[in-house]
């Protein structure tokens, strides 16, 4: 009797003690996913933007300072691009990253008391490192950065007017530069990249007015630097 049921409470032990760990098991998905030496996917996001702004001494030295003289309200604008990814090492990648990136701001000049309206639609081509660790079950962190090549179609650089006739003015063609974190999250059909990111712009953005200068040109002349600020929000699926 003793020996049947030391038989059942070892049978029940043992099967308890197999499902515990088929539960704790897990189906690793994508087993050779990062075997490949090139493979391909897209993204889409939501970025805002704003304006990064540096005055003159002059504008000072005349008692304005920072919103005083011109603020910028930032607005929510989406992201779509392509994702082209090479594989240099386990953990580290190249990835070309070409897309649309849009988003319209709002310029107010309190000191003249108007609004400028200055949409941006920007063709990025970021070239970019992805550094990762190494994969834990079915998710791998990075870090990312590096630089992009962006072209303004909304820039009105070639306008004839300027801000004395209404016309806000940017260059078509700037640099930028971008840092971020993410994780890759490996599920059973694609490998699904939620990020954060960081995008600087590198140059000065902002085409002064024909009549500049600290009183001729009220706008643009008291503006040392205008360039982006912004943050996105990318889901890759690759």
């Amino acid at each position: 009797m003793k020996r049947a049921f030391l038989c059942i409470i070892c049978t029940f032990l043992l099967s308890n003690s197999l499902i515990i760990a088929q539960k704790k098991e897990r189906v690793e998905y994508l087993p050779n996913f990062d075997k490949k030496q090139l493979h391909f996917g897209y993204y889409l996001g939501l970025n805002k933007k704003s304006f990064k702004i540096r005055y003159n001494e002059s504008l000072s030295d005349q008692g304005f300072v920072g919103d005083n003289y011109l603020s910028v309200e930032e607005a929510i604008g989406f992201n779509v691009g392509l994702v082209v990814d090479y594989k240099l090492h386990d953990n580290i990648n190249l990835r070309f990253e070409p897309g649309l990136s849009s988003n319209t701001k709002t310029l107010t000049y309190t000191f003249q008391n108007e609004i400028r309206e200055v949409p941006g639609t920007y063709l990025r081509m970021p070239l970019l490192l992805k550094f990762s660790t190494n994969r834990l079950d079915n998710m791998r962190a990075y870090v990312i950065g590096g630089l992009s090549y962006d072209f303004n179609f909304s820039s009105n650089q070639d306008n004839v007017d300027d801000n004395s006739d209404g016309q806000f003015r940017m260059k078509k063609n700037n640099f930028m530069y971008e840092v971020g974190i993410g994780v890759d999250l490996y599920l059973y059909f694609f490998k699904f990249s939620p990020s954060i990111r960081g995008i600087f712009a590198i140059n000065n953005e902002i085409v002064p007015d024909d009549s500049s200068g600290p009183f001729s040109g009220p706008y643009t002349g008291f503006i040392d630097y205008f360039g982006t600020r912004g943050v996105f929000i990318n889901f890759t699926f690759e």
